[in-house]
């Protein structure tokens, strides 16, 4: 899967689970500040990741996402293990 199809799925994802506005998101669009995620919508998200990959996320490696472009490096991550 390249980036842009990874983006393009998380877009329906931020969509259709957190009604947010896709026109604005990009690599660089921060969950927690522009998109106004909480940790609550952190958990829901690495669950429909989970789901989108058929792979497990460990807690430990989705502290560190921020971005969405830190999201897109995750599912490579998942999807090469």
């Amino acid at each position: 899967m390249t980036d842009a199809e990874i983006l393009e799925q998380l877009k329906t994802i931020f969509k259709d689970t957190f009604e947010v506005d896709t026109d604005s998101i990009t690599m660089d669009t921060h969950l927690f500040q522009d998109l106004d995620l909480d940790s609550i919508d952190a958990v829901d998200l690495a669950i429909k990741l989970q789901t989108m990959t058929g792979k497990r996320i460990k807690p430990e490696d989705f502290k560190s996402v921020r971005t969405v472009g830190d999201v897109v490096a995750t599912v490579h991550t998942l999807l090469a293990a």
